[in-house]
């Protein structure tokens, strides 16, 4: 019983560790990420498969931490969904790495690798391992020379590039959805 409580345990904790090789960014202003993030480009996992215009929706939470609502339109089914979640700054307020969860007292890292510190336009966001991969944006649209920079970079750090997905952003924020 204590064994597989431990193993439970180290489990747990080794979804919200670094990734080998990946270190989140310094100077990191929590107050400057906030507000909406537009998905660019992502790996696929199946809590987003077949979705499009999917955003990311960070602000504080009044019994501390972050507040996170992501939001996407399913297209097979041909209807938006969104998730809540909670983030947690996990190494110091200037460090670009924050603890989410959408499921309860289950945790994954939320790892900000590349940031564009001057008006925090782009994030190039990964987990606790390579399969996670996030290119967030300011704006639905970014130019051709910061995708390249993307895939790069993630080429560089060891990610699929091959299997990156460029998300469609056509439809507007739907503000009918919480």
């Amino acid at each position: 019983m204590r064994l597989r409580l431990l193993l439970s345990m180290l489990l747990l904790s080794a979804c919200t560790s670094l990734p080998k090789g990946i270190e989140p960014v310094d100077d990191f202003e929590l107050p400057k990420y906030l507000g909406t993030w537009y998905e660019i480009a992502r790996l696929d996992h199946s809590f987003e498969r077949g979705m499009t215009n999917v955003t990311a929706h960070y602000e504080m939470r009044e019994k501390g931490g972050v507040q996170v609502i992501n939001r996407g339109f399913k297209s097979d089914e041909k209807q938006w969904d969104s998730a809540k979640g909670k983030a947690f700054l996990v190494d110091g307020e200037h460090k670009g790495y924050l603890k989410v969860s959408f499921f309860g007292p289950f945790y994954g890292a939320y790892v900000i690798y590349e940031l564009d510190k001057k008006d925090y336009q782009y994030a190039f966001v990964t987990s606790y391992n390579r399969d996670y991969l996030w290119f967030l944006s300011r704006t639905p649209v970014v130019s051709d020379e910061l995708k390249q920079r993307f895939i790069k970079q993630a080429k560089a750090l060891g990610f699929a590039v091959d299997k990156i997905i460029w998300v469609k952003q056509d439809k507007p924020l739907s503000a009918d959805i919480e």
